[in-house]
């Protein structure tokens, strides 16, 4: 991996391990149990968050301020990795694991697309997140929909 196209710059890293995934950063909520922590985070009315980058990550965060919203993926390394089927709430409707945004799956990644309040350094303020405090960071990218194309007027 030598191509390097301009104004891109790399850093230097250690090797991945296991299914390559570095950590990028920690998030940090108010919420250090499971029973405390929403079950989808609320962009509008929800608590800030904090959203900790870590070097040398930090400068691929140039520019996310222009963005009224982010997309989060962060690794729920306190969910369990071995069930296949669940029983939401104990409601007694059981389903599948893929069947379900539970934590619990094979690897347990969290997304949510979270309202970006502020950008200081390496910290980000959001609002949204529904993970718990100290939960790894994975990756950030702006809201897909800032991306859609817009439709074209009549030809």
């Amino acid at each position: 991996m030598t191509d390097i196209r301009p104004h891109e710059v790399f850093v230097p890293t250690t090797p991945p391990e296991d299914a390559q995934l570095r950590y990028i950063g920690r998030i940090h909520t108010p919420w250090t149990e499971r029973k405390e922590c929403p079950r989808r985070g609320d962009p509008e009315n929800g608590p800030d968050c904090r959203i900790e980058v870590f070097e040398p990550w930090v400068p691929a965060l140039k520019n996310i301020e222009t963005f009224d919203s982010i997309e989060v993926l962060y690794w729920l390394d306190r969910a369990r990795r071995d069930l296949v089927i669940q029983n939401p709430a104990h409601t007694g409707d059981v389903r599948g694991t893929f069947a379900l945004r539970s934590p619990n799956r094979p690897n347990p990644i969290g997304t949510s697309l979270v309202k970006l309040i502020s950008v200081n350094g390496p910290l980000l303020t959001v609002r949204g997140l529904d993970c718990l405090d100290g939960t790894p960071l994975i990756d950030l990218k702006p809201d897909r929909c800032a991306f859609t194309d817009k439709p074209r007027s009549g030809a």
